[in-house]
């Protein structure tokens, strides 16, 4: 028998769900920001410079980055925000009791574009369709026993 949130934790699974879709979509949007950033990098030889000689924002060759380099910036973002979305991810697992596996898979979703944003969805809603469940086998005995003290009394 697999194991089963305990009771208690049902209202903080709530809350690291909601940490987890943010962390998720954050770190979603980064990793494609980054993987076009290394596209533009590796394919084309250009960087992106944030104010510098040739405007607010543009893309300069390598070499020539003479203000903020937001490819390095984008770059650093990202791999910092990834170690809250692991944070998010083990905070949602452990308190779900999920496999270690189902772990690994969800912080992969930092790592591979487009991961995430599946990721996000399909545990959201199998967490939410749990929680309601859950809630309302608790609730169901609770109404039962209030009823038959009710007809025991009378």
């Amino acid at each position: 028998m697999p194991l089963e949130p305990k009771l208690a934790d049902l209202p903080r699974i709530r809350g690291a769900l909601r940490f987890y879709q943010v962390a998720s979509i954050i770190t979603g949007v980064l990793l494609l920001a980054l993987c076009a950033e290394m596209i533009m990098k590796y394919a084309f030889g250009l960087e992106l410079e944030l104010g510098g000689e040739r405007g607010f924002l543009a893309f300069v060759p390598g070499d020539t980055v003479t203000a903020v380099n937001l490819s390095t910036g984008i770059l650093i973002v990202h791999g910092w925000f990834y170690v809250v979305y692991l944070f998010s991810d083990f905070r949602l697992w452990s308190l779900m009791r999920w496999p270690f596996v189902r772990f690994i898979v969800i912080a992969l979703g930092g790592v591979i574009p487009f991961l995430s944003f599946f990721l996000e969805v399909r545990n959201g809603r199998e967490v939410r369709e749990y929680l309601d469940r859950r809630e309302h086998e608790s609730a169901q005995p609770a109404s039962d026993s209030t009823a038959d003290t009710v007809e025991a009394q009378q």
